[in-house]
């Protein structure tokens, strides 16, 4: 049987706590393995947790165990390391998403770091991310938070970063030499994290999605990083908006005309986007609408459904006479 200082007994008790917090039902058995101790110890231990008002509540039948219910008030919370970082961090991310709590996220994040250990509030205060508003329908592509902490850190000490780049467009390369760029805006936009760098090589800004980087160490050296007004649209946010719309830089799209739909305006403002609709009767209306090429705003009129007359620009009748063309080929004679 193994003994316990007091300390070792108090840490105990947290690990307990910890554990509990992170599934619903705990076996007793499997609790005194994770902890190393007795199921005698457990049940001491969960008698403690109760007089400090955590509600823990034992569960009957032939394994037996635990589970923390919620209780009539909020007793102290305890979080590991991981855990409060990650916490921090989507506190952080809150505070600038626009969602109507960035005053209570605000301050519960001042209450957060107030308590948080100096070696965990310097891991935090590296990171200082850009947020643009997320989209319900987005896939979410998880980094790692140490990933996120490693690049806030080079941006803070403009540190070049040092990487490998892995794009489902090109195959893996172990023998390419790894990617240097100097960062500077770490930026989360629909459950996604990207990176905006200046490209020295190229001499150009370049936009990396996070968990598509495995970062090299150490850092490459310092540099001087260059100012805001340098980044196009010199905004971050409006930076990536633009680069998704195929822009270099303003955040509007490449290509853009006006069309009138025999449609009425309300049949279409659901589906139209960002593109503006303006009724011109019950069963008409013109619509304003942007995409990154000329075939592609074509076939995005074409999922309407409805008649169409262009207004402007000839660019896209073009496109829709190439469209034509390749529709009328896919609906030629089946074959035998």
């Amino acid at each position: 049987m193994p003994t316990s200082s007091a300390p070792s007994a108090s840490r105990r008790l947290l690990s307990l706590l910890s554990l509990l917090q992170v599934r619903r039902e705990w076996p007793g058995q499997l609790l005194a393995e994770r902890l190393d101790v007795s199921p005698r110890t457990v049940r001491r231990d969960v008698d403690r947790l109760r007089e400090l008002g955590y509600p823990v509540r034992a569960i009957k039948g032939p394994d037996g165990g635990y589970r923390l219910d919620a209780g009539s008030h909020l007793p102290p919370l305890l979080f590991d390391d991981d855990q409060a970082v990650a916490l921090a961090i989507a506190l952080r991310t809150a505070t600038l998403a626009g969602a109507g709590i960035e005053e209570p996220a605000l301050r519960a994040l001042a209450t957060l770091r107030q308590v948080m250990p100096a070696r965990l509030r310097g891991r935090l205060d590296v990171l200082d991310p850009v947020v643009m508003a997320n989209s319900p329908d987005a896939t979410e592509a998880p980094v790692d938070t140490e990933v996120l902490l490693a690049i806030g850190a080079a941006i803070q000490s403009h540190e070049e970063l040092r990487f490998d780049y892995h794009s489902p467009a090109s195959a893996p390369d172990d023998a390419a030499p790894p990617r240097r760029t100097q960062p500077h805006h770490l930026v989360a936009h629909a459950k996604r994290w990207y990176l905006i760098a200046w490209d020295a090589a190229r001499a150009d800004w370049r936009v990396y999605r996070v968990d598509r980087m495995t970062l090299r160490t150490p850092n490459g050296p310092r540099f001087t990083p260059r100012a805001l007004h340098e980044l196009p649209g010199a905004d971050p946010a409006a930076f990536l908006a633009a680069r998704f719309k195929g822009s270099d830089h303003a955040d509007t799209w490449p290509c853009t005309a006006t069309v009138i739909l025999d449609a009425p305006a309300d049949a279409i403002a659901p589906f139209a986007r960002d593109a503006v609709v303006e009724p011109l009767g019950p069963r008409r209306c013109r619509l304003r609408i942007g995409s990154w090429s000329w075939p592609g705003l074509a076939a995005d009129l074409a999922r309407f459904g409805a008649d169409l007359e262009v207004l402007d620009p000839p660019e896209l009748r073009a496109a829709f006479a190439d469209l034509a063309r390749r529709a009328a080929k896919a609906a030629g004679p089946a074959g035998p």
